[in-house]
């Protein structure tokens, strides 16, 4: 049987890159603050209807346009202090990868029907794959390069949606893959042109009852933890004018009521110390009197020294004896918390660059607090996105997370929104309830199943204390979210290598065929 023709494209290429533009400023909006979660579905489909068919080159302009229109509106709040330097870099970089990961997108388009030409391939097996090469693309981004930047993944989208239990199952690397797939389930039934035949529809069909029907998994009811968390409002963002101490005693005067209440824990943000307790007895003997008044351990954060390096670390601090639990956080922030490559970012940038002083050390430590026999698990700020450090706290046997955030920054933007839409989905991912603690806000408590508790408004100091439900027993997602991770990435690159494998060896086959006589002419596919 000869190699089936390549698929032509859906659309012009003019057409094709208005639909990635409209595609990237709805899928913006299936985010916070606007949250209207349907519309990921939507932006996905502009996005890949514009690159079937598509040549290498076709499929390079549609995917830079698609990924620059939702970059340079989804991460504009970069701007709010930083300027439009950093904004353009970090939307051009990812801009970039969007763009070649496209490439993957169009060549399984166009390899797939050439090797399985059959309609229920396409209908079934396409679709997966075209989720799997998203979802790779998507997990490159973010991890590379230095630690990524996994900020705007599809499945995070569907944070206050009801498909976000799914992620309790497959994490949001497998929530994006199944969202994607079954996009791309519904334009292949579209494309049949047998909208009559209900067995076309089947494959759709049975994604979306997937995507709607799974229950998320159970976790075990283990009690309780009365938590006092405390959002300071202090003058804590990087460019704010200050005096020293003046973020700690905003903490102070903002946890005062807490005083004489019953609580087993107080939480502060992080930055919420703005000198080190770990080296300065002033600050050590402040915290100490506090602890003693409230008559609970604190988990509170601060930037620490130790040896040539400096940590952004949260303790667990006791009265009379300190910090007895120490975890730094793991990611610092490329270009806010230090500068990799300093020497060559500083020649393009030197003002810029300049600004970043301070040189974060990548912690090693576990993010996990043994709190009076209550695990509690940790992530710093940024590290809410990385998918290891949730699971790790789990694996260790954290019932309960804390989140400590500073994002005095990006006031009166997106970004504390979007990050607490991580907040909401790690929550839901690990059946484990959620503190979000934020130096000037968005805060909340976070029930397991993704609904609030409890929480205070942006841009004002307050308090909360809350009894916040632990649990026992790990999800999937935690048990096999890594090997799942590997299964979509690697899986879905070594398939599409395969496919384009077989159209090579099948072009050649067919080629050295000869064609029926009297034609005198090769056969083609």
């Amino acid at each position: 049987m000869p190699l089936a023709a390549a698929p032509r494209p859906l659309l012009p290429l003019w057409v094709a890159v208005l639909t990635s533009v409209v595609g990237g400023v709805v899928l913006d909006l299936a985010y916070p603050s606007v949250g209207w979660w349907p519309l990921a579905f939507v932006g996905v489909g502009l996005s890949l209807v514009g690159l079937i068919g598509r040549s290498v080159a076709g499929a390079l302009l549609v995917g830079f346009v698609f990924g620059a229109t939702f970059y340079l509106i989804h991460i504009v709040w970069i701007t709010r202090y930083l300027g439009v330097v950093p904004w353009y870099a970090l939307a051009g970089i990812e801009t970039v990868f969007m763009a070649v990961g496209s490439i993957g997108l169009t060549l399984a388009y166009r390899w797939f029907p050439r090797v399985f030409p059959s309609r229920w391939g396409s209908l079934i097996l396409l679709p997966i794959l075209i989720g799997g090469v998203w979802t790779a693309r998507e997990l490159f981004m973010g991890s590379w390069p230095y630690t990524g930047f996994p900020w705007a993944r599809i499945g995070m989208s569907q944070s206050e949606s009801p498909l976000a239990h799914l992620a309790s199952w497959t994490g949001v690397a497998g929530l994006t893959f199944l969202m994607v797939a079954f996009t791309a389930a519904v334009i292949e039934w579209v494309r049949a042109a047998r909208l009559r035949d209900i067995r076309t529809a089947l494959p759709a069909a049975a994604m979306a009852a997937l995507l709607l029907l799974v229950p998320a998994f159970p976790t075990s009811a283990s009690g309780s933890l009365r938590v006092g968390s405390v959002q300071g409002n202090g003058p804590s963002g990087y460019f704010d004018e200050r005096s020293r101490n003046d973020v700690l005693n905003a903490q102070l005067e903002a946890s005062a009521p807490l005083l004489g209440e019953d609580v087993d824990v107080v939480l502060w943000p992080e930055g919420g110390i703005d000198s080190d307790p770990l080296a300065n007895e002033a600050t050590a003997d402040i915290l100490d009197a506090f602890s003693t008044r409230v008559e609970a351990p604190l988990i509170v954060n601060a930037a620490t020294t130790r040896g040539n390096d400096t940590f952004n670390t949260s303790m667990l601090w006791l009265a009379g004896e300190g910090a007895v639990q120490l975890h730094d956080k793991a990611n610092p922030v490329p270009m806010g918390e230090y500068v990799p490559d300093r020497w060559f970012f500083e020649a393009l940038a030197p003002d810029l660059i300049g600004l970043i002083q301070r040189e974060y050390t990548p912690g090693t430590n576990p993010p996990f607090f043994d709190v009076e026999s209550v695990g509690v698990g940790l992530a710093i700020c940024f590290d809410v996105i990385y998918d290891d450090v949730i699971w790790a706290g789990a694996r260790d046997g954290a019932q309960v997370y804390m989140f400590q955030t500073n994002n005095a920054d990006f006031r009166d933007t997106d970004e504390n929104l979007q990050q607490l839409a991580f907040a909401r989905m790690r929550a839901i991912e690990t059946g484990r309830a959620v503190v979000n603690l934020s130096t000037v806000g968005t805060s909340q408590v976070i029930a397991p199943d993704g609904t609030t508790i409890d929480g205070l408004p942006a841009g004002q100091p307050g308090h909360m204390v809350t009894d916040v439900p632990l649990r026992t027993g790990l999800t999937p997602a935690v048990l096999i979210g890594p090997w799942l991770k590997l299964l979509l990435g690697w899986g879905s690159l070594v398939a599409l290598v395969a496919l384009g494998t077989a159209v090579a060896v099948l072009g050649r086959r067919d080629a050295r065929t000869p064609a029926p006589e009297g034609t005198g002419v090769a056969r083609r596919g």
